[in-house]
């Protein structure tokens, strides 16, 4: 078979192969189209401020912003708060230090974060993160998909001190997490 011919006929070949899944790629994008996520920028200073037992997180965006895909807030936390060991059900996170020092254990692997760099925790998998150093840490963190917001508004309700374990891991296990 000479050069031209075979172009023309892996040509038609590969056509007549790849209209099925161009359909199928417009059908999705048809379907994906029906969201009621908007665009949105957020400023550094604004979002919905929460004191989380110590963890002071910014909410970026929530379930209702994303369709409930992903919500992400930024955790500004002063050295010694953390979160002990727990295990997500629902949602996976990604945690990345923009500042300061963060030790973050995931699946038993112990680690210390510094800014730029980034964790992964996946549903299922125990993690724990506590800040480190002398400094202030500010941390991005992600969970997807979205719905944990839910759980942290009400753990920030709850009355400044020391938190009672007991009724935190029964608000966190409402949302599918446990503690370690």
């Amino acid at each position: 078979m000479d050069r031209k011919t075979f172009i023309k006929t892996s040509g038609l070949g590969l056509g007549l192969a790849l209209i099925p899944s161009s359909i199928q790629c417009q059908a999705a994008e048809a379907d994906n189209g029906n969201t009621s996520a908007l665009p949105k920028i957020v400023k550094d200073s604004e979002g919905e401020v929460l004191n989380v037992i110590g963890d002071i997180q910014t909410h970026k965006l929530v379930g209702s912003d994303t369709n409930n895909q992903i919500v992400e807030w930024v955790d500004n936390v002063e050295p010694g708060v953390g979160i002990p060991p727990h295990i997500h059900t629902k949602e996976d996170e990604i945690f990345r230090v923009i500042k300061g020092e963060v030790e973050i254990t995931v699946d038993g692997n112990t680690t210390i974060l510094k800014a730029g760099d980034t964790a992964f925790a996946p549903k299922g998998i125990a993690h724990a993160w506590t800040v480190v150093g002398t400094e202030k840490a500010k941390m991005i963190t992600s969970a997807f998909p979205a719905g944990i917001e839910h759980m942290f508004n009400t753990l920030a309700q709850l009355p400044p001190g020391p938190p009672d374990f007991e009724k935190v891991a029964a608000i966190c296990g409402e949302h599918g997490i446990t503690f370690v």
